[in-house]
């Protein structure tokens, strides 16, 4: 983003006279422009709002509910509505964010060998109880039973389902091995509270994998390479992310790490040591620990947002269900086995809890719903004949720059002044709003451009603006 800052930065002082655009080669446009109805107008989203805090606060019952700022802005731009304690409706704009936090989670997790699969939310009791976490996972663990009387959970995690599925492939070599499978679904958790919207629900988005290994030391390199996967993610969507040391708890296994998100709305407590780097959460040291057990320098501690977490789990299911290979030596051999979750909807709400203002949402640049967002002139105003001008901008941009083809959106509600319709685009979060004004009517036309995640503001002309926005990255 800076160096894309600093290229607007440059382009803004190029924009002051027309000649000294020339070094810009001119772009060329075909003469068949898209028609008005095939451009993403905001008068036809779907996007509910509760702008005023009342309208807010009775969505979810209680004014104390409202306890982080992600929660609020989410509800009040609606990217989120209540269904029921714990769950939400996903709105366009967010599952929009969703599928481009996927996308990124694809490339990463395949990039390292990652297979996808889907297994279905509804898991067996047997395959439960033959790991005795029928009973250990307590009430948080949605039981049913079908209409002959068969017992299921809906499943927060698939250790025992994966497991079970590796294991009835009865002629697996240590030559396929590592398998990394992984999938991207609706995890369910009766959570006594739940609280702080996405942050902790009943119903939410998880990326899980299970890696199958054929050897101890060969399982602590995939370890390794999927927390590498996980830092090279959060580096990627410009998020601060500590890795910590973890309890195991029902998942069990011989070791565990955290990836937190540090902040003061975060539920989990932290430990770091700013000398020698190592960082843990507190359950695993207990709170009266004061120093650090690797140098024995003194620690701080802070509170995060757990969005991932890693476990080494040996043979703890691979012996339960047989999930075997045929080893070097022609022999069956027990599968080494990690777990890898990340929270995908969490990801999105720490974000926005992380980076946003008080009164606006912020996205990292890769998840924004949309990048641009145009904005002509009120109907009946001075400036109104720059509408012509805003429409045009708006075909040379989708034509022009491929890669923000469906990404870019026009304002057409021009009942509403400029001024108005600012402020919500500001709200939204969109990284780039574009005004076509007075200063659109000049020759050559300026436009007025924010790059909402600095608040900076240049004036462009349209090659200026296809120059910049040829350098956003959408994934």
């Amino acid at each position: 983003m800076e160096g894309l800052l600093t290229r607007c930065r440059a382009l803004s002082s190029l924009a002051t006279c027309s000649h000294q655009l020339s070094k810009y080669a001119p772009q060329r446009f075909h003469h068949c422009a898209p028609g008005r109805g095939k451009r993403l107008v905001l008068s036809r989203m779907f996007q509910p709002q509760k702008l005023r805090e009342d309208q807010v606060l009775s969505l979810e019952g209680r004014s104390g509910d409202l306890t982080c700022k992600s929660q609020r802005l989410m509800l009040q731009v609606g990217l989120i509505h209540p269904a029921s304690p714990g769950c939400y409706h996903l709105l366009p704009y967010t599952v929009r964010a969703m599928e481009k936090l996927v996308r990124v989670i694809d490339q990463e997790m395949q990039t390292i060998g990652g297979q996808k699969v889907n297994m279905p939310s509804l898991s067996p009791a047997e395959l439960w109880r033959a790991t005795n976490r029928w009973n250990s996972m307590g009430r948080e663990l949605l039981r049913l039973r079908d209409r002959h009387g068969k017992e299921y959970c809906l499943g927060p995690t698939h250790e025992e389902a994966i497991t079970a599925l590796v294991a009835s492939q009865k002629r697996l070599s240590y030559k396929q091995l590592p398998f990394l499978l992984y999938q991207v679904t609706r995890k369910f958790r009766d959570e006594p509270r739940p609280r702080f919207g996405l942050l902790r629900g009943r119903e939410f988005y998880m990326k899980d994998m299970y890696t199958f290994d054929s050897s101890p030391e060969a399982a602590q390199l995939t370890y390794s390479l999927v927390c590498d996967a996980y830092g090279s993610l959060f580096s990627r969507l410009g998020l601060r992310c500590v890795k910590v040391q973890a309890d195991v708890g029902s998942i069990g296994g011989t070791m565990s790490h955290e990836f937190q998100l540090p902040m003061d709305v975060g539920e989990d407590r932290l430990v770091l040591c700013p000398s020698c780097h190592f960082s843990a959460n507190v359950e695993t040291l207990g709170s009266s620990r004061t120093n650090c057990p690797a140098c024995q320098g003194p620690l701080t501690e802070t509170r995060g947002i757990e969005v991932g977490h890693t476990f080494y789990l040996g043979t703890k299911y691979s012996s339960v269900f047989n999930a075997q290979f045929t080893n070097v030596h022609g022999k069956p051999s027990l599968a080494e086995m990690g777990c890898y979750g990340l929270g995908v909807t969490r990801i999105l709400a720490a974000a926005i809890e992380v980076l946003s203002t008080e009164d606006c949402i912020r996205w990292p640049g890769l998840l924004a719903p949309y990048q641009v967002c145009l904005i002509p002139p009120k109907k009946g105003s001075k400036e109104a004949a720059a509408a012509e001008l805003a429409g045009h901008l708006y075909d040379h941009i989708t034509e022009a720059v491929p890669q923000l083809q469906g990404e870019v959106l026009l304002d057409d509600r021009t009942h509403l002044t400029i001024g108005n319709r600012l402020k919500d685009a500001n709200k939204f979060g969109y990284p780039f709003v574009i005004i076509a004004a007075k200063r659109a009517l000049d020759d050559p036309a300026h436009f007025e451009v924010w790059c909402q995640n600095t608040g900076e503001v240049v004036f462009l002309t349209r090659e200026g603006v296809l120059e910049l926005l040829s350098q956003v990255q959408v994934v």
